[in-house]
């Protein structure tokens, strides 16, 4: 990567973890573009917002030329529909399959490659502590450990072209997630730390990602779980 930072582009820019990523971005001097189904929650004079619904796979690839020649990709979009065994919703199901999975892998298939050839970029994908199995989060977990799967996968294929592909997964993060009526009666386990997780430590986890003293750091989950991973 050059030492100068370059186009990013966010999804899931307008709020939680996308917002905090996006912002932390403009501050590091990158130029950023955000795509998100929400209007954009910020103005800068480095930030173009692109309103587009990620889950709709034709949306999304007439969106993508509008991000430039992009050097970073921060997957942040993202979406719980908590369910138990016997109430599991198959609509739900595919509504964060589609979301977290098929858009990942329709960015990728397009902006990945476009970085290989240029011989540097970078992806961080942001993944989920509750990917190894939480009960009543199946749905969810099996989305967030397909991304971990996928992104481990792509970064060996693009590794001898100067592209890192990554994920940091979070422990409950205090984000608009967290009261999502759609989530009612799940509350989220509070880290040992004895407070949740900010969107700004998970950002700076993730501006590092993007630079260059991260070059050698590529195919790996990094956990941001405030103690959590310490339990048995």
């Amino acid at each position: 990567m050059s030492n100068e930072p370059g186009q990013a582009l966010v999804t899931g820019s307008s709020s939680g973890i996308g917002l905090a990523v996006a912002r932390r971005l403009l501050a590091d001097g990158w130029q950023v573009c955000g795509f998100d189904v929400a209007p954009p929650a910020l103005e800068h004079a480095r930030f173009q917002a692109v309103q587009v619904d990620l889950a709709d796979g034709v949306a999304l690839a007439a969106a993508i030329p509008r991000a430039g020649a992009v050097q970073a990709l921060v997957h942040a979009a993202g979406i719980l529909r908590p369910a138990s065994l016997g109430q599991l919703d198959a609509a739900h199901g595919e509504a964060m399959w589609r979301l977290h999975v098929e858009a990942a892998t329709q960015l990728a298939n397009v902006l990945l490659p476009q970085m290989a050839q240029a011989g540097q970029g970078r992806m961080v994908v942001v993944g989920s502590r509750v990917a190894r199995g939480v009960a009543g989060r199946s749905q969810y977990a099996a989305t967030k450990a397909a991304l971990a799967s996928l992104a481990r996968s792509w970064a060996a294929e693009v590794v001898t072209q100067g592209v890192t592909v990554n994920v940091v997964s979070p422990a409950a993060t205090q984000t608009g997630m967290l009261t999502d009526p759609a989530r009612q009666g799940t509350p989220s386990r509070i880290p040992p730390i004895g407070r949740l997780i900010q969107p700004e430590e998970v950002a700076a986890l993730v501006a590092y990602l993007l630079s260059p003293a991260a070059a050698a750091i590529t195919g790996q989950e990094i956990q941001i779980c405030g103690g959590t991973s310490l339990s048995p």
